[in-house]
């Protein structure tokens, strides 16, 4: 199997674009939205969040089209780090590595 990841959302926050020597890089998070029906018949809606890293063109593409709202279709795969916060906590992130991304809407 292969560590791969297929998302359709709408964009959470205005994608955050950095340019530095070897390329650029965005990040940015989208949320998906599931529903199901619960045992008392009532439709339950579930948001979920995902945490996006595009880099070099796919960044190009995000920075000049993609903003606040917009709904796009990314394929990408997951990925987990680590960092140790200011006080010196250890932090988790998972995040998803854009591969492709697909603009949707208008």
């Amino acid at each position: 199997m292969k560590n791969r990841v297929q998302l359709i959302g709408h964009v959470g926050n205005d994608p955050e674009v950095k340019t530095f020597e070897g390329g650029k890089v965005a990040n940015f998070n989208i949320a998906t939205n599931d529903s199901y029906t619960n045992k008392k018949g009532e439709k339950v809606e579930q948001t979920e969040w995902h945490r996006l890293v595009a880099w070099d063109k796919n960044a190009e593409i995000i920075e000049k089209f993609v903003t606040k709202g917009k709904e796009i279709a990314i394929e990408g795969k997951l990925t987990s780090r680590s960092y140790d916060d200011k006080d010196g906590n250890k932090r988790y992130i998972t995040e998803v590595i854009v591969n492709d991304i697909m603009l949707l809407g208008k």
